[in-house]
């Protein structure tokens, strides 16, 4: 059919194609097992469709042009052609010299699901599968300059449909065009829907503001997810951003950190429902600067998409081996900057497989949003870690990790820091001269600098004890330097020397110690005295006890007796008594735990102060 056919003759032949590739269509539907006599006739009609575009334009070029107010025959004709070309029953594109989209009928915009508006200027070869774009370019490129037609399978793939397809391309010369254009017509084999879109996508303005409520759920549950106690805790923060990601807008995720000047990979997070095991593991292993988008992104600061896909080594290579996006099965990429104080403190890469609608300018915008969040959220941890930290080693500078052995004595302690995240208590048993020691007080105060005048008291003590003997003796000279220091804090303490079984004591105005006999009864020591840092002449009080087998001794701070009920009353030192009446006999670990077990119960759990029970008992 070379020769020019006249419009009427035009119009059946364009209508009588359409019912024949209707009746394929129900034939496939009808016999899915035989496809290949229904492919063998579907391609007999590519050849006639092309004909019949190669008529159309015979008689379009035939046609006399004319001037004039009124519309001349080839305008006629023109319009002719582009509505033939619009209801054409086929799928059918039209591509320039380098393989860009020019024109698009309508059959072939429904079955990308997407509008025509949106497919026109974005290259052909970005809908062919990563596998057969090389073929297809290659094709392109043969039959443009041979002027063939060439006929090959492959799949077409875009907002989550997958087409198995017959592609038929073939040179076209059209009148107003300097350069020539290639047809490309397309006979769907087969279709897969995956989840995603099933029809042309919803770009009404009811779905853009359901798109734009479910970027705004994500933003709000990532943050969260970066607020929350764990975050700031764990060094978790970026793996757990990186599975909500995973979870709700990727394919892969894969987050890179930079630590002391140098991106290192922090997590990879691939499809759940693949056995992408091995391949996760590659991609850890790859520096982030092997890639050039995230190279490009950690030093540019500003976030980059790609819709689809052109450049194939956007993420570099498998070592010897081909690009990795493609090994991904990529059709989109994304990559943000997670900020940081002086430039990015790292990035975030997501991919879509091309099974699924492609990464948008506006998922750029939110994860733009999340990677600002993101790089917050890190350094809240860092300054959350340098506090913590300090902390830490204040209150070791007050509590001892471990308590050591006492020869002759049990010994065992609890601690609990209030609501303060420095404690002000301290508790401590240390080595004398010819026996052991034991401490515990606190100053009156919270925070830093309270701790750091315990801390000084605790320490205190320690050094004078190797050249004082009398406890009482070296709470004097710790009084002294306290006053004159002026610090503005007083502290109340209680020191003892252990010598065999004999215990000398010396408080200042602290709470007496508890005496548990072996019979159940229960007697307080003398305790009292002034605190220290008052008054350079503050005295202490001083006793001395001679402990018996069976005899426990119990020390507390102030925080135990004056912990209170719902009610408001105070815990007090008589039902401190009864508690302890009722472990005779029991280990001091058990007796501090009964003790806190009881004051819990009271309290209803809450703790106001910090609480200090230390416990020493004769073995």
């Amino acid at each position: 059919m070379t020769e020019a056919l006249g419009l009427p003759a035009l119009e059946q032949a364009l209508s009588a194609l359409a019912a024949r590739v209707s009746s394929l269509r129900e034939t496939r539907s009808a016999y899915p097992a035989d496809p290949r006599s229904t492919l063998d006739a579907a391609l007999a009609e590519l050849d006639t469709a092309r004909e019949l575009l190669d008529s159309a334009l015979h008689e379009l070029r035939r046609t006399p042009r004319r001037s004039g107010g009124r519309e001349s025959g080839s305008q006629r004709e023109l319009k002719l052609l582009r509505q033939v070309f619009k209801t054409f029953p086929v799928p059918v594109a039209v591509l320039d010299g380098s393989g860009t989209v020019r024109r698009i009928s309508a059959e072939t915009s429904r079955m990308l699901g997407s509008p025509a508006g949106y497919l026109i200027g974005r290259s052909f070869a970005l809908f062919v599968d990563v596998s057969r774009r090389a073929a297809f370019r290659s094709h392109l490129t043969s039959v443009q300059q041979g002027g063939r037609t060439v006929t090959f399978q492959t799949r077409l793939a875009h907002q989550g449909r997958a087409h198995t397809v017959q592609l038929a391309l073939t040179r076209l010369t059209m009148p107003g065009e300097p350069h020539e254009m290639t047809a490309v017509l397309i006979l769907p084999v087969e279709a897969q829907v995956t989840e995603g879109p099933t029809g042309p996508v919803d770009r009404s303005d009811a779905a853009l503001l359901l798109a734009a409520a479910r970027r705004q759920e994500l933003l709000s549950r990532m943050t969260r997810l970066l607020l929350d106690e764990d975050s700031l805790h764990q060094p978790v923060t970026v793996t757990r951003a990186s599975r909500l990601l995973a979870s709700e807008l990727a394919d892969w995720v894969i987050a890179d950190v930079v630590r002391d000047g140098t991106p290192r990979r922090a997590c990879v997070i691939g499809p759940a429902d693949k056995p992408v095991g091995e391949l996760v593991r590659l991609v850890e292993n790859l520096g982030p600067l092997s890639a050039p988008l995230v190279a490009h992104v950690l030093t540019g600061s500003s976030g980059v998409v790609h819709e689809m896909l052109e450049d194939e080594t956007l993420l570099g290579r498998v070592p010897d081996g081909p690009p990795l996006l493609r090994v991904m099965g990529a059709a989109s990429v994304l990559c943000v900057p997670i900020e940081g104080e002086g430039g990015p403190a790292g990035s975030l890469t997501l991919l879509r497989s091309r099974d699924r609608e492609p990464l948008t300018l506006a998922d750029l915008g939110l994860m733009e949003e999340i990677g600002a969040h993101l790089g917050l959220a890190l350094r809240a941890r860092r300054s959350f870690q340098d506090s913590s930290q300090a902390a830490d080693a204040l209150r070791t500078s007050v509590v001892p990790r471990a308590l050591p052995d006492i020869p002759g004595f049990e010994a065992a302690a609890i601690y609990h820091a209030g609501s303060s995240p420095v404690g002000a208590e301290f508790y401590d048993v240390f080595p004398v001269t010819g026996g052991w020691g034991f401490a515990l007080g606190g100053a009156a105060g919270r925070g830093e600098e309270a701790a750091s005048v315990s801390a000084l008291v605790r320490n205190g003590l320690r050094v004078l004890s190797v050249w004082e003997g009398d406890p009482g003796e070296a709470l004097r000279k710790l009084n002294q330097a306290l006053a004159a220091q002026r610090t503005g804090m007083f502290v109340m303490a209680v020191a003892g020397f252990v010598k065999g079984r004999r215990i000398r004591m010396a408080s200042a105005g602290h709470h007496p110690a508890a005496l548990l006999q072996p019979d159940g009864t229960v007697r307080f020591t003398a305790g009292g005295g002034v605190p220290l840092g008052i008054s350079p002449d503050g005295e202490t009080f001083g006793e001395e006890i001679t402990m018996a087998s069976g005899q426990t001794l119990l020390f507390y701070s102030d925080g135990l007796v004056t912990s209170r009920n719902e009610q408001g009353e105070a815990y007090g030192e008589g039902r401190l008594a009864d508690v302890l009446a009722r472990c005779v006999s029991q280990a001091p670990a058990t007796v501090v735990k009964a003790v806190e077990d009881d004051r819990h119960a009271f309290s209803g759990g809450r703790v106001w102060d910090e609480i200090v029970i230390l416990a020493l008992r004769v073995v």
